[in-house]
């Protein structure tokens, strides 16, 4: 097998050097054998700013010391997690040999042919040091498709001097202390609840001809139950930044969101700043656990590169311990590498173990077939309707219905 992979290898470079560079750029061997490559890498722009600690530049620097065989010219470029896929796709020979994206993007660029598969000893080093749900989330027809850096999803953030560690496993223990304000109009937290109570979205997430399931009883008893939440005095409607503008004039003392929030909420709590996986809720007597969508941001190849093998090896590093723990310091990018979490300093960071534990014990992995994109809108809707007070206990069957009926649909039929 090792000899199998350094033919490979030797292979892929050469013809790398025949082929040119990505993007137009020419490729060739300078003194001493040394190979002249030209990388286009994008990522967010908060990654490069030299506010942030330019992690991109310092992390590709990194690499390039680590490999003297190339003389790599790196070429910059903007682009962040949530739009890269959809520009690679669109026009793969026009984009970066390396980027960063979101795992549920991942069907938009498999199915337009544009990112590499990961193989051989560097898929063995990435399933070495990553969970198995992780690794899972970047797999389509089993090839995985990334190099992950962080999980990506949402918990619990909440002032210390008002709720204790045993008040925040419990929602309703919550309200009944202090002010609690929750994304309800945003389809990405709302199911939270409805899968709590067995409502599934095809099948295990991967199953497309299995659709939706937020229909019947266990649905309608979750519609029932939002609709007196919504009712709550102690509980109100995280949107357009009202959350976080509650938290900062002291009337709101939790509210459910990211990493990606962190700072500006340790900014305004301090010391008092605690954070945890979520609730559960009491449903009708019993105590439901309330569940998250869930997935990964990840290293993707662009499938056109003609610097392949480099570029495989550059987005294995700019996924590997050593750039996680620089994201992490640099950005507070959680990190999902099971040798860092490892280390004492990381596992003992409550944003660390919040968002870890949410990932594993309160969260599904958020379906990325192309039915998904059927499903944000009717969430939406059912959000704006119980909090509009348009859905009520008299309509909520035939309302919970017709958003399953909307999630099993495209629109047209």
């Amino acid at each position: 097998m090792k000899k199998c992979a350094a033919i490979l290898m030797a292979l892929m470079t050469a013809s790398a050097a025949i082929l040119g560079g990505c993007s137009g750029a020419g490729n060739g061997s300078g003194q001493g054998g040394v190979q002249h490559v030209r990388l286009m890498v994008w990522a967010p722009s908060e990654d490069q700013s030299v506010d942030s600690g330019q992690w991109l530049q310092k992390s590709c620097e990194a690499f390039a010391s680590q490999h003297p065989e190339y003389d790599i010219e790196f070429v910059y470029g903007v682009a962040d997690e949530a739009t890269a896929a959809t520009q690679v796709a669109q026009d793969p020979e026009a984009s970066a040999d390396v980027f960063m994206y979101a795992n549920d993007n991942i069907t938009v660029l498999t199915n337009a042919k544009a990112a590499a598969k990961f193989g051989g000893i560097y898929k063995d080093e990435i399933e070495k040091t990553s969970s198995q749900a992780i690794v899972d989330s970047l797999k389509v027809d089993g090839y995985l498709y990334g190099v992950p850096f962080t999980t990506n999803t949402w918990y619990m953030f909440y002032d210390k001097s008002v709720f204790t560690e045993e008040d925040v496993k419990s929602l309703d223990a919550m309200l009944a202390k202090g002010v609690v304000s929750f994304p309800f109009t945003n389809s990405w937290y709302l199911p939270a609840f409805y899968i709590a109570n067995g409502c599934t979205l095809f099948g295990d997430g991967t199953d497309e001809s299995a659709g939706v399931d937020f229909a019947g009883e266990k649905a309608e008893v979750i519609t029932d139950y939002l609709i007196d939440l919504m009712n709550n005095p102690n509980f109100v409607v995280d949107a357009d930044g009202s959350g976080m503008a509650g938290l900062r004039d002291g009337s709101i003392k939790a509210i459910f969101t990211g990493s990606w929030d962190a700072g500006s909420i340790r900014e305004i709590l301090g010391d008092n700043m605690g954070v945890a996986a979520l609730p559960t809720f009491n449903l009708n007597g019993e105590e439901k656990q309330m569940m998250a969508y869930a997935g990964s941001k990840a290293i993707g190849v662009n499938a056109t590169s003609d610097n392949m093998l480099p570029a495989i090896q550059l987005a294995v590093y700019l996924g590997s311990a050593d750039a996680q723990k620089l994201h992490y310091e640099l950005r507070n990018v959680v990190p999902c590498n099971t040798e860092l979490l490892a280390q004492p300093e990381i596992a003992a960071d409550m944003l660390v173990a919040a968002q870890n534990d949410t990932f594993d014990r309160t969260s599904i992995l958020q379906p990325f077939v192309a039915g998904m994109a059927n499903c944000w809108t009717p969430v939406e809707n059912m959000g704006k309707g119980i909090r509009n007070k348009t859905v009520t206990h008299e309509n909520s069957a035939q309302q919970t219905q017709a958003m399953s009926d909307a999630m099993n649909s495209d629109g047209i039929s």
